[in-house]
């Protein structure tokens, strides 16, 4: 079970735009268990009850919207494609509006499902419209007796069971079940509407500009590929550093000490092995203060996506905007682009 759940979890990683229709989808869930895991309770007072019934219909929602842009990992590739200096690689708008609508369309998803069950349920606009019902419906358009305000303070009490005594004015049930068929009708138009909105984004979009949905579509994968693959770069060349900076120290310290090892040949093959292997791994870039460049010329001036000019990388060079150059660049030759640098 532990290998498929792997596999699984390898496969979700593997594929960002599954991973996070996965987050979105358990997100969309959480958001249905938690309201009916939730204890609702009317204030049943004429002051409080609407702040209360729309604070439990609308701020759970604003909620989860800002949950769903802080678990997307595509949220500070966005920014740092949008803050960062143009320097040799222009910037494209088309491209970061088509990954802020994508984060924006999947971080809908469970407002939207809080927001549709929450009203097909009614219990938030019972206790938020209970103090206004229409009195007139339902044959009692004045109570005898009683002041607007009392009126309001009994009527605030219909969605409270227990502590509800204006039967003589309006039958509890009877105003409950009015307004939960109001919420229930909202509820299902919301829904329409909602799935209306999906259809045509998701359908009719492409239809109109095929060419530039594509371009911006791939782009974006491109940015997110590359961003993955500069900090694998990054993982791989800080492993080879630490490895042969503690082997160094080591062999220092054996020096000073004046310990003589008599290594085997075998043992002795294969550590040059090894240390070639990582020294290949540190594509020449041997000492911190190159490192701290060639990240600040990552920042400053990403290579043009143009294989065929490397752009010559000195320290302390300035970049200069350039138009994006849009070749078919394969995605095993990312790497090529980044080693580059």
């Amino acid at each position: 079970k532990m290998d498929k759940f792997r596999m699984v979890f390898q496969f979700l990683q593997s594929n960002q735009e599954s991973f996070m229709n996965g987050i979105c989808g358990i997100m969309a869930l959480a958001s249905a268990q938690i309201y009916a895991a939730f204890d609702f309770n009317c204030p049943c007072m004429p002051d409080y009850n609407m702040a209360y019934g729309m604070g439990i219909l609308l701020v759970p929602p604003i909620v989860l919207f800002l949950l769903g842009f802080v678990m997307n990992n595509n949220v500070s590739m966005l920014s740092e494609e949008w803050k960062r200096p143009a320097g040799r690689r222009g910037k494209d708008p088309a491209v970061l509006r088509y990954m802020f609508c994508s984060m924006t369309q999947r971080a809908m998803i469970a407002p939207v499902v809080w927001v549709s069950v929450t009203l097909l349920d009614g219990k938030c606009l019972v206790c938020a419209y209970s103090s206004m019902l229409p009195l007139e419906k339902f044959g009692n358009a004045t109570a005898p007796g009683m002041s607007e305000r009392e009126l309001r303070k009994v009527l605030a009490r219909v969605p409270c069971k227990d502590i509800y005594n204006g039967q003589e004015i309006v039958a509890r049930e009877a105003a409950e079940r009015y307004l939960r068929c109001i919420s229930q009708a909202i509820g299902w138009m919301f829904v329409l509407v909602m799935t209306f909105l999906a259809f045509l984004v998701r359908s009719i979009r492409p239809c109109f500009t095929q060419a530039a949905f594509l371009k911006t579509k791939y782009w974006s994968h491109y940015i997110d590929i590359e961003r993955r693959l500069f900090e694998d770069t990054c993982t791989e060349h800080a492993k080879s550093f630490a490895k042969v900076c503690i082997q160094q120290f080591f062999e220092g310290m054996n020096k000073d000490m004046r310990i003589n090892v008599q290594p085997s040949m075998s043992s002795s093959e294969t550590k040059s092995q090894e240390s070639s292997e990582d020294e290949e791994k540190l594509l020449g870039i041997t000492d911190q203060g190159t490192m701290n460049q060639v990240l600040k010329n990552w920042h400053l001036c990403k290579p043009p996506l143009n294989l065929n000019q490397p752009p010559p990388y000195q320290n302390g060079s300035v970049c200069h905007s350039d138009p994006l150059t849009q070749l078919n660049l394969p995605r095993k030759e990312v790497i090529t682009c980044i080693s580059k640098v």
